[in-house]
């Protein structure tokens, strides 16, 4: 039971950012997981590890760091997870042949996951100034900014405000006070004072930064 409210904190709560070490160095124990449960997750990480990467370069975050470096020990257990269930569970060829096929989902997920651990050595190099002109070549970018006191944003659920289908804008990250929320979900509200992580297009920024400023009570 323990193990399973771990799993659950992992997004779209307001937490503190996660120690990576003790997570590393602490003894790794196979609990068996439904693999839908195990891949599940991984998606998840893979998903969002990219982007914190991206941002702790770029915003020279020290606590998103600390989170890329969390996740990725994570992904490493559960990568270890899913390869013990596959040897317990594999008792004939047919078995085994099934089973490769999760462990290249797997494999692939573990890779993305260890792609944004090389994307944060950056940050040691200070190498921010020259990855952030790159990034503004793309398609995509990643941005900040603050939810007003005089927007209609303030205390609505992230659902309730369809960031994503107006705008194409997608909440990666809050900070709000001393705590993060990561991969925020359509149940998590924005309160005045928090700091977004989001990626998405120019245009797309402008009306958000419109929206969340006060400028306009309406998203468009």
């Amino acid at each position: 039971m323990k193990e399973e409210k771990t799993h659950k904190s992992f997004f779209g709560r307001l937490q503190r950012t996660p120690k990576w070490k003790k997570e590393e160095f602490s003894e790794i124990e196979y609990e068996p997981r439904p693999v839908k449960e195990l891949l599940t997750e991984m998606k998840d990480i893979s998903e969002l590890i990219i982007d914190l990467a991206y941002s702790a370069v770029l915003f020279h975050d020290d606590d998103i760091l600390e989170e890329v470096k969390f996740l990725e020990v994570r992904m490493d257990t559960l990568n270890y997870d899913i390869r013990v269930m596959a040897m317990m569970a594999a008792r004939s060829k047919e078995d085994a042949e099934q089973l490769a096929g999760i462990l290249q989902i797997a494999q692939a997920a573990e890779k993305i996951s260890n792609a944004a651990g090389d994307i944060v050595l950056l940050y040691k190099e200070k190498s921010a100034s020259v990855f952030s002109r790159i990034m503004k070549q793309a398609d995509e970018r990643l941005y900040r900014m603050k939810v007003s006191s005089k927007s209609a944003a303030c205390t609505q659920l992230i659902g309730s405000l369809n960031i994503e289908s107006e705008t194409g804008m997608r909440i990666i990250a809050i900070r709000r006070n001393n705590c993060w929320i990561y991969n925020p979900q359509s149940t998590n509200k924005l309160n005045a004072d928090d700091m977004l992580i989001i990626r998405g297009n120019d245009d797309g920024f402008k009306a958000l930064q419109a929206f969340l400023s006060g400028e306009q009570q309406v998203l468009e």
